[in-house]
């Protein structure tokens, strides 16, 4: 039996060209391909090959204020800093996006805030 670690110092040391001539030789002496069976690629669902990436920025949108438009006026302004005619007039052009492009946790945080004081808020 050949001595493998011989055998691998000498393949180490082949440039790229040397080392796919070697395989080549390799293939045709033994009658095998060194490529990648094509048909299990083939087999494998897309979703599997490109993970699906998590969303990681979310639009809170007000869409309905609800019986107390005072109370949700007021947490508006003080997620947005708005002043209080732009707010009144935010809350009253409902269904709109209060907040664009926020964590997950504000924007939980701030669909609460929204729902506590009367108002139906979804997060997209």
């Amino acid at each position: 039996m050949a001595d493998l670690e011989k055998l691998v110092e000498e393949i180490s040391v082949l440039t790229l060209v040397e080392a796919s001539e070697l395989v080549k030789m390799l293939e045709d002496k033994l009658g095998v391909s060194a490529a990648a069976p094509v048909a299990m690629m083939g087999a494998m669902p897309a979703a599997d090959v490109e993970p699906e990436e998590e969303q990681t920025e979310f639009n809170v949108v007000l869409t309905d204020f609800g019986p107390k438009k005072i109370n949700v006026i007021k947490v508006v302004r003080q997620m947005t800093s708005l002043g209080l005619k732009e707010a009144k007039d935010m809350v009253e052009s409902a269904p709109i996006n209060v907040l664009e492009s926020v964590g997950k946790e504000v924007a939980n945080d701030a669909k609460a805030k929204l729902e506590e004081a009367g108002a139906k808020a979804d997060i997209k």
